[in-house]
């Protein structure tokens, strides 16, 4: 399934930037990242109980936010593209 993350995290202390590099980081580990805090992640049911439970972690409830679309297994119709950003196929080939 595609899961679409969004995050919303606080910069305003040194503490709020850390937590925003490891959850992009983590994000990374997962997906493709296709706006500044938006990732695009393909994955099963148990992989994502995994993955967000590892961001739930590590965000500051209080001052941050996350937010999980869940697009399924027949995602290709649902997403629209306009604009700079080049698409990447997300069951392509990753290069590097």
């Amino acid at each position: 399934m595609l899961i679409v993350v969004t995050y919303d995290v606080s910069t305003e202390s040194s503490e709020g930037r850390a937590r925003l590099r490891k959850v992009a980081k983590q994000c990374k580990n997962y997906g493709q990242r296709v706006q500044n805090s938006v990732f695009e992640c393909k994955m099963d049911e148990a992989q994502f109980v995994a993955f967000r439970g590892s961001l739930i972690k590590l965000i500051n409830e209080k001052e941050d936010s996350l937010r999980f679309y869940r697009l399924g297994n027949n995602y290709q119709n649902r997403i629209e593209h306009y604009g700079s950003k080049e698409v990447q196929d997300i069951d392509g080939p990753l290069i590097f």
